[in-house]
């Protein structure tokens, strides 16, 4: 499991190649071979050793791997579904505005 701060501190190479050696494990844990792995995810040998590698993947590639080896979940760890509704907060922000405003007034001279 990745740490978050470190994800933080890692370049985006660094994160790539981190990526690309994960998915690579995860294909050997398969006993896939990476043109077995390719044909199964429909994508060029060429652009799974690009991913593997870390050298630059388009998202599509990605995708169609992590479905070819049945680990659609991390695509819910890259970008967790939002734990609110853009609707219902702009609603709630527009029940705020039209809220009656209660006025205070105070009784007597204010004091110094």
């Amino acid at each position: 499991m990745w740490c978050g701060a470190r994800l933080l501190r890692m370049a985006a190479r660094d994160l790539e190649q981190n990526l690309g050696g994960h998915l690579r494990a995860r294909r050997l844990e398969r006993r896939l071979s990476q043109a077995e792995l390719a044909q199964l995810a429909n994508v060029s040998v060429g652009a799974l050793q690009h991913l593997e590698a870390g050298k630059g993947a388009n998202v599509t590639t990605l995708v169609k791997v992590l479905r070819a080896l049945g680990a659609e979940g991390w695509i819910d760890q890259l970008a967790p579904s939002p734990t609110f509704s853009p609707l219902q907060l702009a609603e709630q922000r527009r029940k705020e505005r039209e809220a009656p405003r209660v006025r205070v007034r105070r009784k007597g001279p204010v004091a110094p």
